[in-house]
């Protein structure tokens, strides 16, 4: 680059101050925007513990208020409304722009379950990641009952194990319709896990599309807003699930002639390939030695890690934005720094990457840096995002009760930047902050924005924030992993001893007081930066 613009880069950091404030509001206007979720997948044999694991970003201006949805028991007869609208209300109670689109029977008896804007993982342990991959616009049906969340939420309420939740999934989708865009979801249980993709028949038919495909023991797979699942094989009853119509309705819809290999993302991704940047980095990431071609065709459904997998490298994986790879976006924000000797005299200059270079610029930033420079950044869809709204990797382990067997290791904001609390099965109430969502306004009751001011903040000078920002993050990702492990034992003893209500207080009470201390230090790290950057730096 130029010194010049260089120089001007850095006296421009005042008004990027203004353009990282706005930043999570830009990005809805750009193009990498719909790319709004990814969902990490490793299956029972690929674990180094033996947990299965599934996960989910909800990347976008979702609800981050979350509760947990006591299970019930209910007269014969009863019936249960269905909604559409509540992915974006503000509390549990708010019911604006909510709209009840039918009824179904209800069950006579419903399992508790983490109710996000996504709902996640019940007290059975099964658990449920998202992503949407959005598939072609003339199959989406909006008179079908059923959004995705929705089904998610009745499979949660009445399901246990991962294929159960598929065929109910099936059937209600059959008998209501499905009313969503093409949307994948990754069901897990304590013994292994599926992809499910779901598109809708056509605005004419009331019904949907669907096949699932089980990630292979000793695999891990990755679900990023594509359509992935291939061929199916539906006489591998072990593998494999598909609707009754899968096929005929793609040779009535003009989306498969009926001769050539049918694959699902062919016919329902509309997509030239099933992979983009995620899938690919993820995939290669865990299975180096495959030598995965980015400009291949296709690239593995799933794949055989190199080494065995553990939650920790899961959590890592969702902070990835590429940096020190040739996707790096900062790789190009380079100053120069003059260089002294011990008397203090010049002796020749390094060339250093920017401090204000962080892989979350929004719109604005990139467009001043390529004004300044063409080429200076190029933009990559990144794992861990600006603008997502909460994150959960799910650890499911049949080894312990339920209770303490399922984990979901939950963060607000950045999952980039964010620590990560752990909310358990049996848990049966959360800390209050999270009955408020902090996408709609500023409010200092809202979980999410004890995180996001220090989280912007770091950013406005990230490369020289960096390290001690991720120790903190460090710092309580081995306090979870170490005090989890005394607490889960002390649980299973006591639900042996019969004393459940003591096993679920202090369930309630390990997570509320983890999430304080996280968001404590998170409030600390908030002043520390106000300290520093407020008079510019």
């Amino acid at each position: 680059m130029k010194k010049l613009q260089l120089m001007t880069m850095v006296l421009a950091t005042a008004s990027l101050m203004s353009i990282q404030a706005q930043s999570i509001f830009d990005q809805k206007n750009d193009p990498y925007f719909g790319e709004s979720c990814t969902s990490i997948m490793v299956s029972k044999g690929a674990t180094t513990d033996g947990s299965v694991i599934t996960s989910h970003t909800c990347d976008g201006r979702y609800r981050t208020w979350l509760t947990i949805e006591e299970g019930q028991t209910f007269d014969n007869d009863t019936t249960m409304p269905v909604y559409k609208g509540k992915l974006k209300t503000e509390t549990p109670w708010d019911m604006r722009k909510v709209k009840q689109v039918g009824t179904i029977p209800q069950a006579k008896e419903t399992y508790s379950f983490l109710n996000t804007a996504y709902p996640c993982l019940n007290e059975k342990q099964l658990a449920i990641g998202e992503t949407t991959f959005v598939g072609p616009e003339e199959l989406v049906n909006e008179n079908g009952m059923f959004l995705i969340e929705e089904l998610e939420r009745i499979a949660l309420e009445r399901c246990s194990t991962a294929r159960d939740a598929i065929k109910l999934i099936g059937e209600l989708i059959e008998e209501y319709g499905y009313g969503d865009w093409g949307e994948c979801i990754t069901i897990a249980d304590k013994k292994e896990v599926w992809q499910l993709e779901i598109v809708g028949e056509g605005p004419d038919k009331i019904g949907g599309i669907w096949a699932a495909q089980r990630i292979p023991d000793g695999h891990v797979g990755v679900s990023a807003n594509i359509s992935r699942i291939g061929e199916i094989d539906l006489k591998d009853k072990d593998h494999f699930m598909a609707s009754k119509n899968v096929k005929s309705a793609a040779k009535k819809l003009g989306r498969w002639d009926g001769k050539k290999p049918f694959k699902f993302w062919k016919a329902y991704g509309d997509v030239e390939k099933p992979f983009k940047i995620r899938e690919y980095f993820i995939l290669n990431a865990l299975a180096p030695s495959l030598n995965l071609d980015f400009e291949a065709d296709e690239i593995p459904f799933s794949v055989k890690p190199d080494k065995k997998v553990s939650v920790q490298d899961v959590m890592a994986l969702y902070r990835e934005t590429y940096e020190g790879t040739e996707y790096d976006m900062t790789q190009n924000l380079l100053v120069t720094k003059k260089k002294y000797n011990d008397q203090k005299e010049e002796i020749g200059v390094d060339t250093i990457k920017s401090s204000i270079a962080n892989p979350w610029l929004g719109r604005g930033a990139r467009s001043l840096y390529e004004a300044l420079n063409e080429g200076s950044v190029e933009f990559q869809r990144t794992v861990a995002v600006s603008w997502c709204s909460y994150s959960e990797i799910i650890q499911l382990r049949d080894w312990l009760p339920d209770e303490v067997g399922g984990i979901a290791w939950f963060s607000f904001d950045n999952p980039g930047q964010s620590p990560r609390v752990p909310i358990y099965s049996g848990a049966t109430e959360l800390p209050e902050s999270f009955d408020f969502c902090g996408q709609k306004r500023y409010r200092e009751d809202a979980a999410i924005w004890q995180y996001r001011k220090a989280n912007k903040l770091a950013t406005l000078a990230w490369q020289s924030t960096k390290d001690d920002f991720l120790k903190e993050v460090a710092y309580f990702e081995e306090k979870g992993q170490t005090e989890t492990k005394e607490l889960e034992a002390r649980i299973e003893q006591l639900i042996k001893e019969g004393k459940k209500e003591e096993a679920t207080e202090l369930i309630n009470r390990y997570t509320k007081d983890f999430t304080g201390a996280t968001m404590l230090r998170w409030k600390e790290l908030e002043e520390e930066y106000w300290a520093r950057f407020g008079l510019g730096f």
